[in-house]
């Protein structure tokens, strides 16, 4: 039965995550492989259908970040979660920008992690509910001032607040005010919610 609902690679060089989200995993019913290395992965490279990726973006010899390039060179289409360190949101941002679906950022809850992973397992839609999506997030867009657009293209361009405060000069507190406000106005419960937006909208080329 767990087959049925997908099939989650798990690429991580921590032997101790691994086992944690891969039994995470299971006990909701989701079939999981665990892999040491985004190399090992690659060598052993599966079936993608109904299955998706979740890799740490910091590894050594083959970061997630060059996992993504090299699935796009590959023409591989797999759904990949990426998951990174506190700080790391530009890389983040970068690796949405390479395919990426969504991106995590230690420490997570397992709520989170479980309806990313569902939301990814099922990410192959209809271009008809891409275009809803689009307007809904183009009609909650046209809700900003410019002033929260601004901060706005500061947090999906993976800037940490004080940068978007200097950019815009305005104070950091002043960009945390903007910030609640744009993520309540955009629906977003989470920074990647919104680099997703930008995705689909077409704010990040």
């Amino acid at each position: 039965m767990a087959a049925e609902k997908g099939l989650v690679h798990i690429i991580d060089d921590d032997d101790a995550l691994r086992e944690s989200l891969a039994f995470l995993l299971r006990t909701a019913a989701i079939e999981a492989k665990s892999y040491a290395s985004a190399t090992a992965f690659l060598e052993a490279l599966p079936d993608p259908s109904l299955s998706c990726v979740i890799t740490d973006v910091r590894m050594p010899d083959m970061s997630g970040i060059d996992l993504l390039r090299r699935l796009k060179e590959l023409k591989v289409a797999v759904s990949v979660i990426v998951i990174t360190g506190h700080g790391d949101v530009a890389l983040a941002v970068e690796a949405m920008k390479i395919g990426a679906v969504d991106f995590l950022e230690k420490p997570f809850d397992d709520e989170v992690l479980l309806a990313s992973v569902e939301a990814a397992l099922q990410q192959h839609g209809g271009q008809a509910r891409r275009d809803s999506e689009r307007a809904e997030i183009d009609s909650r867009l046209r809700t900003l001032s410019a002033r929260e657009r601004d901060v706005l293209g500061g947090l999906v361009a993976g800037r940490a607040n004080k940068q978007i405060a200097f950019d815009l000069g305005i104070s950091p507190r002043t960009v945390e005010i903007y910030r609640a406000n744009l993520m309540n106005k955009m629906q977003a419960g989470s920074l990647s919610d919104l680099v997703r937006m930008a995705l689909v909208i077409g704010m990040l080329e």
